[in-house]
């Protein structure tokens, strides 16, 4: 077998914290004497392992601008289809259903694997999510919201389940703002929400794996019921204005 070189193994390195998550797409490197020396490499042997990366097309660099992440390395789970998706009424149900298996199999798993960092950055999560809640503040709660679900991603240590949260953030973080509004406009508290995160968090933090997969799904059947009986009101409020001669444009 070819002994690697110091640039392949730093290439191999950089692959594997990009992998974890470390750096994600879009994030810029840090600068090249400062991760020379956190990784305990001369310069040249660093300058020849991104040269390497460049060529795969991993990062991309800018002159006098450092070394970035490609944001292409989530470009398959991120085209136009997966943004129509996102936005469409008539697949709000599907995007929902993802989020159930999707969800529910991260908290469980972070339930068994979550570190102290971890439970630290979800406890921050959850903290700026109740006070998003607390300030009314609709958008910053939709962010809030997903990242406190990125966190639970984190922790479950699944790499393919990390990527594809961080992926479709763009699709979840607009089904996720439009859930709020529904939920809202359904007169549903922010304190039925807010309970419902925080069942999930205490079983992840309990390491309880069963009831945090069962939190986290609660959660979304909460949702989807919630907004399904939302649709299903307006409908009979435009079919009674029908009836009164008040057609909905088209």
């Amino acid at each position: 077998m070819k002994q690697q070189t110091l640039a392949e193994r730093i290439t191999e390195k950089l692959e594997t914290l990009i992998v974890e998550g470390v750096f994600r797409p879009g994030d810029r490197l840090p600068a090249e004497r400062q991760l020379s020396e956190q990784l305990g490499v001369s310069r040249p042997s660093l300058r020849s392992a991104l040269q390497s990366l460049a060529v795969k097309g991993i990062i991309r660099s800018r002159q006098g601008g450092g070394h970035f992440v490609t944001e292409a390395l989530t470009s398959s789970l991120t085209d136009p289809l997966l943004d129509l998706l996102g936005k469409h009424p008539e697949a709000r149900d599907d995007v929902l259903e993802f989020r159930f298996l999707l969800e529910g199999a991260s908290a469980s798993y972070a339930a068994q694997r979550a570190t102290e960092q971890d439970c630290d950055n979800l406890k921050q999560a959850f903290a700026e999510l109740e006070q998003a809640m607390e300030k009314n503040d609709r958008e910053r709660e939709s962010k809030a919201d997903l990242d406190f679900h990125l966190a639970i991603a984190e922790a479950s240590h699944n790499m393919v389940l990390l990527h594809s949260m961080r992926s479709m953030f763009s699709m979840l973080k607009h089904n996720i703002y439009t859930n709020i509004g529904g939920l809202y406009d359904r007169n549903v508290t922010g304190e039925d929400l807010r309970l419902q995160h925080k069942a999930i968090l205490e079983a992840i933090l309990a390491g309880n794996s069963v009831d945090a997969k069962e939190a986290a799904e609660q959660h979304i059947l909460y949702v989807q019921q919630a907004l399904s009986k939302l649709e299903q009101q307006q409908k009979r409020n435009q079919r009674a204005k029908s009836r009164k001669g008040e057609l909905e444009p088209v």
